[in-house]
């Protein structure tokens, strides 16, 4: 048995069970999500800094016109007065997700990670604005990520696409569900599907800084479809985190799921967003470079790669061009350290912070390495070049492998030949 004798069923549509999740910022691609989409899955695209990915894919200056705006406050540690301008938000947004949609070709689709923790100083009226301008954008899902979305849903109930465009929510614990379902229950608009987290993910984890290592995905997983079954809801749910092979997405789907949502594999596709260079360092890992640490301002655990050079950062804050995680009032941790560590140096002395890093420069410049527990095993899933580099599979190579593959085998690329 494979996946490919399983089907997702969403509303009145069919899917191959695999979902792409979205990686931000821009490592799930278009390109990337238009693979899964393709090939009749589901493909996840991030609006994580989505002014600075238009900025970099349209050659428009999102960034540099709020940069030069707010560039008097570039010295000061109050950044309450930065702000978002809501409506170019909703232009960037619009852009992007019209962009992608328009190139499907398949009979998949195409979904928005939107991140509730992106609170751009303006929480409720910038999130808002995304999931709004997602929807006009005609994008085909939204999962509400990084948070429990408590009022989510009411943002955009007056939406006219709110009943029609699928709806789901990352969660790592019956707890965290059973709160947002008493609101969608009072709302009656139930998600569409649940993207149900483990402790081996990648990026943020929904979990405590040490909780993470107490509990399993099966554990949560087996809980989550109990609950469901106990309150008489039939909701889709999806396994996440550290579904590494097609054999153990058949273990999920036999248990009860109805798709597995998966992302390391993918970090080193050709399609992916991530540098060549970096993804050769994501394949060299080891099990020990792999950490879980507390550098994210979200204040969630993030589990990245110890040689991510974020890690190592000491650079002023960038708020005024980027600022996607300030808090409301204009806070942010990183500022906090940043400063404390600038009052406190010596002449002559380097600045070191030891404790946050400057998670929105991290991330635009690809120097936050978040990833999934078992990425040291990327070794098994591609070929060594002569050069010794290796080889960057395609995303419909590692697609196709997790749909067809038995027996917890891997399908190698087909050996690529250097001239």
């Amino acid at each position: 048995m494979n996946v490919d004798n399983f089907r997702l069923q969403l509303g009145g549509k069919e899917y191959v069970p695999i979902i792409i999740g979205g990686m931000g910022v821009n490592i799930s691609t278009t390109e990337l999500a238009l693979a899964a989409e393709k090939l009749g899955g589901i493909g996840h695209i991030s609006d994580a800094l989505i002014g600075y990915v238009c900025d970099r894919l349209f050659k428009t200056s999102y960034v540099g016109r709020k940069r030069k705006h707010y560039a008097a406050y570039s010295n000061n540690p109050d950044k309450s007065a930065v702000l978002f301008d809501l409506e170019e938000l909703a232009e960037a947004q619009k852009k992007y997700i019209e962009y992608t949609v328009s190139q499907k070709t398949g009979k998949g689709a195409i979904f928005l990670n939107c991140m509730e923790k992106l609170t751009m100083n303006s929480s409720i009226e910038t999130l808002k604005v995304r999931l709004c301008a997602a929807m006009d954008g005609g994008i085909d899902g939204l999962t509400l990520a990084a948070g429990l979305n408590l009022r989510t849903l009411d943002l955009i109930q007056e939406h006219k696409r709110f009943r029609d465009v699928k709806i789901g929510i990352i969660i790592s614990s019956v707890r965290a569900l059973s709160i947002f379902l008493k609101r969608a229950i009072r709302l009656d608009r139930l998600p569409d599907y649940i993207v149900v987290e483990g402790p081996l993910a990648g990026g943020h984890l929904g979990f405590g800084a040490d909780d993470w290592k107490k509990v399993d995905l099966q554990s949560i997983f087996t809980e989550v479809l109990a609950f469901l079954k106990k309150e008489e809801l039939n909701i889709p749910v999806i396994a996440a985190g550290g579904v590494f092979t097609g054999t153990d997405a058949v273990d999920y789907l036999k248990m009860g799921a109805s798709g597995v949502q998966v992302a390391t594999r993918f970090t080193i596709s050709k399609e992916s967003g991530l540098p060549a260079e970096v993804k050769q360092n994501y394949i060299n890992a080891r099990e020990e470079d792999i950490v879980v640490n507390m550098a994210s301002t979200t204040g969630y655990p993030m589990r990245m790669l110890t040689a991510s050079p974020t890690l190592r950062y000491a650079i002023k804050p960038n708020c005024e061009g980027l600022g996607y995680l300030l808090e409301n009032g204009g806070t942010c941790t990183y500022i906090n350290e940043y400063y404390q560590a600038l009052a406190a140096r010596k002449p002559g002395e380097p600045l070191v912070i030891k404790e946050k890093t400057c998670l929105c420069t991290g991330m635009a410049n690809y120097d936050c390495w978040t990833c999934g527990q078992l990425t040291y095993r990327l070794k098994e899933t591609t070929n060594r070049l002569p050069n010794g580099k290796w080889q960057l599979p395609s995303a419909e190579d590692i697609f196709l492998d997790y749909q067809f593959s038995r027996d917890h085998s891997i399908k190698l690329p087909k050996p690529e030949t250097i001239s």
